[in-house]
């Protein structure tokens, strides 16, 4: 076996992943298809852990499973032990029978209905991050009325903006999420629940963005939010015990893209809160962070089978194939950017310019705009990595596709995790016509 840059190939000439032939297991597990690399993922969890304790820190490191969610998913991330990030009743139930350890699952969202809070009460989870007002008011009654004391976070947004795309830009002061640290709201959700019998506030959350390659915002937004604390252990004699700085870490995409390694943005965030609280007597707090897509994005690999062809002469040559924005909405949402390669043709010299076409009937339903690959045919297998994070996760049924199966594969083993959709699923919620026609 060798190595074409970062992927391996075998003496047949095709792309493997985690020691398994694509090309088999295009032909086991059928197409569109995700794929994922478990030691990858389980190297990413590790450097993470393994940082903190080298800095000395107690720390939580938690799944952002947004970025994808399964029950075998979970289950890989409870083995590393990592804590878990939900937003929703659908990720928390998915996250009970997946059997995770329920003081180590974390509660987002900035719009939690009752049945979802009642549903995080009722297991204990670990913590509830607070994003508004209107979820004080509703999570102090639930709780007086279950007797039940809950952890929270509020979270905050420091007015930070990372370099990212506006759609996934989180941490600036206009945003749907959190209480403003700038204009007040954050000390006035910090006096409704700091002295509340049963709620207990830990500390403080942010999340300043996604896709990010830089460290200078996560430590500006470190300095804020120590400083708050500081603010109110000096004024209320109140030690937050926890410090959530989020995720956000960004992933290499294409050539073009220049992320850290995991320990360097760890270390920088350390750093300056370590500064920060050794200046005064307050205590080191907890440090916890979320990573999600540095986690699981480039442990995918998505396969398609090529179908039709479509030259326009003098502008571009379309190659279709049988995915597109149905299992991977991210290119047409906000232009992301991905590379490819022909699985079955890896060691064939890139000639052709195509743009890589998906089947929905949509005209802005193209997966990458401009790549080189060998001379494509029909019936070739086309791998488009780094689709681990928000390909599964943000998938629809739209023109009525099904969803595609996922597979792990691991040391030359593989396994399937989610199960392809049959024509049948497709229509189990449906129910037929009843109402008379006048």
């Amino acid at each position: 076996m060798v190595m074409v840059s970062k992927h391996a190939v075998n003496e047949k000439g095709h792309l493997t992943i985690g020691g398994v032939d694509s090309i088999e297991l295009a032909k086991i597990y059928g197409t569109p298809l995700f794929i994922y690399d478990l030691s990858l993922i389980r190297e990413r969890a590790q450097a993470f852990i393994n940082t903190f304790k080298e800095l000395n820190v107690q720390a939580q490191v938690a799944y952002a499973s947004k970025a994808f969610s399964s029950v075998a998913m979970y289950q890989v991330m409870k083995q590393e032990n990592l804590s878990l990030d939900v937003v929703s009743a659908g990720e928390l139930y998915t996250a009970i029978k997946a059997g995770y350890p329920v003081d180590r699952i974390h509660f987002h969202g900035n719009n939690k209905s009752k049945e979802e809070l009642l549903l995080a009460i009722e297991h204990k989870i670990g913590c509830i991050v607070v994003d508004n007002f209107y979820e004080i008011e509703l999570l102090k009654k639930l709780a007086a009325e279950h007797n039940q004391k809950v952890n929270i976070l509020l979270r905050v947004t420091p007015g930070v903006e990372a370099h990212t795309h506006d759609y996934i830009t989180t941490g600036q002061q206009d945003s749907k999420f959190g209480f403003d640290l700038l204009n007040g709201q954050a000390d006035r959700a910090f006096n409704e629940v700091y002295q509340d019998d049963y709620i207990q506030l830990l500390g403080l959350h942010c999340h300043i963005g996604s896709q990010i390659f830089e460290t200078i915002g996560f430590k500006v937004a470190a300095e804020k939010l120590i400083k708050k604390m500081l603010e109110w252990h000096e004024e209320y004699d109140f030690q937050c015990t926890v410090l959530n700085l989020g995720g956000g870490f960004g992933i290499k995409y294409t050539d073009e893209d220049s992320p850290l390694e995991p320990s360097v943005y760890v270390k920088e965030m350390v750093i300056v809160v370590k500064n920060l609280v050794a200046q005064t007597n307050f205590a080191m707090p907890e440090i916890w962070i979320e990573p999600g897509r540095s986690l699981v994005g480039d442990a995918g690999t998505s396969l398609y089978t090529i179908g039709s062809e479509k030259e326009v002469p003098d502008i571009r040559t379309y190659l279709a194939v049988d995915g597109g924005m149905s299992d991977n909405i991210r290119p047409a949402l906000y232009g992301a950017l991905y590379d490819a390669v022909i699985a079955n043709k890896m060691e064939e010299q890139k000639t052709e310019q195509y743009t890589i076409a998906g089947k929905c009937c949509e005209s802005g339903d193209k997966l990458i705009e401009h790549i080189t690959l060998p001379k494509a045919q029909a019936g070739d297998i086309l791998a488009m990595f780094c689709t681990g994070a928000y390909g599964y996760a943000m998938a629809s049924n739209y023109n009525r596709l099904a969803r595609p199966a996922v597979v792990f594969v691991e040391n030359g083993n593989h396994q399937l995790a989610v199960r392809r959709e049959s024509l049948e699923d497709l229509i189990h919620l449906d129910l037929p016509l009843t109402l008379e026609k006048e």
